[in-house]
């Protein structure tokens, strides 16, 4: 047993043909692996097990979500996950699409072997419970929806409070220069969209997907329009309730727990939907953008705020994180952006601006991140273990993938076409941008003296 760490890490050596990234602890004490890695802690014999029955992307999570992986102390997560994220980039490793017949082929024997030895062999162990098995249906049925949507969005509005901080803006923040604390850059994404729909005293806006009421609360505070908010996350739409009647505007915003296809009453001046389109789903997408293109007056505004992917490489087809999948997202699907472009002009939208938001994401979800690692033992009571692990590893693999541009976020303006066919905006971006002089605008939050860049990632607070 002195030697099990080094067996193990030969034999995965030896399966994938290049020396791994990562030094490996083991629970007997031993450790091999690069000298200076960052390093993983193998708790028990079940780690390999989870890994020996899902090897790859899924194995790990769910070892790591359980307990049976952990991080050694003094080994930043960020670190682990590049050294992977790397590690599995390279051509000749496509470690996150092992599968079991790797691991059983010829190149895997001396791995078997090795497992035999350290006596991890044996049944599958369960999955941890956090994982999303009653989400079932037709795809993107209106049921199937609610059941994918409860599982990430209903883990309680204290735990999200805990993570997202005051604002309760669950999507990226906009870290304008003057934006030096997460409320400010928050508060000014909030901003920056009603400003783009053109808001003006007397409008009215649907914001699809409204969360805990943000956006809404203030459009309506700040730009003195009546507001529609839609979601059916239960839990969320009844803390937005809670916010409007305690910002006494229940007279001009009204929250509803009901679907995006389901809105009867149109039409609207603007709509919002922001985080929202990526639970759509691609086979819904053009149902989406002609339901919100049927809601608009001539010459409104839509603002769709969307995470997109990378487009895929000719003859690989797309395949979803099987972690984000099963444990954070059930049913979320990805598209490119100029797929998404292209389905809201299908639609008759008119597409006017295409802004990337990528880098303000990574240092969103770094704070996101900072604020559960600081309250971790509050996070625990409130949600368990399990979901903590979960949403801490899906929020730091995220910053990474919007950091290195596997993935990015895309606000786009389109307006729906009038009866002559033209839509009229000012000439200029600045001209959009500009605030309405007869609406008073209240000032953002006090800054904190030292806000991120994007030349430096933010430290954990």
């Amino acid at each position: 047993m002195a030697q099990l760490a080094r067996q193990l890490v030969e034999a995965l050596e030896g399966l994938l043909g290049v020396p791994v990234p990562l030094r490996v602890q083991v629970w007997d004490g031993s450790t091999a692996g690069p000298p200076g890695a960052p390093t993983v802690v193998l708790r028990n014999r079940r780690a390999l097990r989870r890994l020996l029955w899902q090897p790859g992307e899924l194995g790990l999570a769910r070892a790591y979500v359980a307990g049976d992986l952990e991080v050694a102390p003094g080994t930043d997560l960020y670190e682990v996950l590049t050294a992977v994220a790397h590690f599995s980039e390279r051509p000749e490793i496509r470690l996150l699409r092992l599968g079991p017949g790797d691991v059983l082929g010829p190149k895997g024997r001396a791995g078997l072997r090795a497992l035999l030895r350290a006596g991890a062999l044996g049944p599958q162990p369960i999955p941890p419970p956090e994982e999303a098995g009653a989400v079932q249906g037709r795809l993107h049925s209106r049921s199937r929806d609610r059941a994918a949507i409860s599982h990430h969005y209903d883990v309680g509005n204290d735990f999200y409070g805990l993570v997202l901080g005051p604002s309760m803006v669950y999507s990226c923040a906009y870290w304008e220069p003057a934006a030096k604390s997460l409320e400010a850059a928050q508060e000014a994404k909030l901003d920056l969209i009603c400003r783009k729909l053109g808001l003006r005293p007397g409008m009215r806006l649907l914001d699809v997907g409204c969360g805990w009421g943000s956006l809404v609360l203030h459009a309506a505070g700040h730009y003195g329009v009546t507001a529609v908010g839609v979601s059916i996350s239960e839990e969320q739409v009844a803390l937005a309730r809670r916010r409007v009647e305690e910002a006494g505007l229940a007279d001009r915003v009204e929250i509803r727990l009901q679907d995006y296809r389901e809105v009867p009453d149109g039409p609207f001046d603007a709509i919002s939907s922001v985080g929202m389109a990526e639970h759509v789903g691609t086979e819904q997408y053009r149902v989406y953008a002609a339901g919100l293109y049927r809601l608009l007056v001539p010459g409104g505004r839509l603002l769709n705020h969307q995470i997109a992917r990378r487009p895929n490489h000719p003859g690989e087809p797309y395949r979803p994180s099987p972690f984000i999948d099963r444990y954070v997202f059930p049913d979320g699907e990805l598209s490119p952006v100029g797929s998404t472009v292209a389905r809201l002009e299908e639609a008759g939208f008119e597409v006017r601006d295409v802004e990337s938001l990528r880098e303000h994401y990574g240092l969103t979800l770094r704070e996101w991140v900072a604020n559960l690692e600081v309250r971790w033992t509050e996070a625990v009571r409130l949600v368990g273990r399990g979901r903590a692990r979960v949403w801490r590893l899906y929020m730091a693999a995220s910053a990474l993938a919007f950091e290195e541009n596997r993935i990015g976020v895309n606000q786009i303006l389109a307006v729906r076409t009038g009866p002559e066919g033209a839509a009229r905006l000012p000439a200029t971006r600045e001209e959009w941008l500009l605030r309405p002089a007869t609406t008073p605008h209240q000032q953002t939050p006090a800054a904190s003296p030292a806000g991120p860049d994007f030349g430096d990632r933010p430290s954990v607070r």
